[in-house]
């Protein structure tokens, strides 16, 4: 991937209040320490209920949220290992308070190691079969890396997934979803944030040649899913199934 912006660490002592204040709280799961680009990297990993861990589902928070954030990603973390997926949250790089979609552009790359370090430690472990569960501006780094490299991947799941209006290679997400030949999952909210909800004809569209494409609309949620977001994870989970009982 040609890096179109410079290279940035993006906001660091972020990242370590946050795992601080995690680690202190942690209840579900246990911390991992990932390698990614000379630097440690957060994971929370939770193993799967009454199974050998050989499926496993990374989970991507949303912008300038943590790997056990609520409800969404803490709620998937904790559920999907019910269902016999085990989980590898990940703590994305983060900009400072306040930053927007295009601000976080600059970190795709980086983004893109990590999921790489998480795929790596996850085939150490066994895992044959791993997806990727992405929200908000996770779900666009996501699909960034998966684009031009979709390795160690068998499935893909974007919550909530922006279209910006950036002309940066990071931020072309309407092309980058032409090249995904994964089953793609594209979930979005009845009254979600407009780059979610306004672009949803043009994702459709631009996935129209992946027959293993498919966009469910959550009728009555906003972007943060605080109405039922029980029925959010179901709708993953249930997916994530039916596409490993398919491969």
């Amino acid at each position: 991937m040609a890096a179109a912006l410079p290279a940035a660490a993006g906001d660091l002592r972020r990242e370590q209040d946050y795992a601080e204040q995690i680690q202190r709280q942690l209840a579900v799961g246990r911390v991992v320490w990932l390698q990614s680009s000379n630097q440690p990297v957060l994971g929370l990993y939770t193993d799967a209920e009454k199974t050998d861990n050989r499926s496993a589902v990374i989970v991507l928070h949303d912008m300038g949220g943590h790997p056990d954030q609520r409800p969404v990603i803490r709620g998937l973390r904790a559920a999907l290992p019910k269902h016999g997926w085990a989980t590898l949250s990940l703590q994305m790089p983060l900009q400072e308070i306040g930053a927007n979609l295009d601000d976080y552009l600059v970190l795709f790359d980086d983004a893109a190691a990590r999921i790489d370090a998480a795929v790596a430690y996850l085939q150490q472990g066994g895992a044959k079969r791993i997806a990727v569960v992405g929200y908000g501006v996770g779900a666009a780094m996501a699909l960034y890396r998966l684009s031009a490299k979709p390795d160690g991947i068998m499935a893909f799941a974007a919550i909530s997934l922006p279209i910006g209006d950036n002309r940066l290679p990071q931020a072309q997400s309407l092309e980058q979803i032409k090249n995904i030949g994964l089953p793609f999952l594209d979930v979005y909210a009845e009254f979600d944030v407009a780059a979610v909800v306004d672009s949803a004809w043009q994702r459709r569209m631009a996935a129209k040649d992946n027959p293993v494409y498919r966009q469910i609309r959550m009728e009555g949620e906003g972007h943060a899913y605080q109405h039922d977001d029980n029925l959010l994870i179901k709708r993953v989970y249930a997916w994530l199934t039916l596409t490993a009982n398919e491969k």
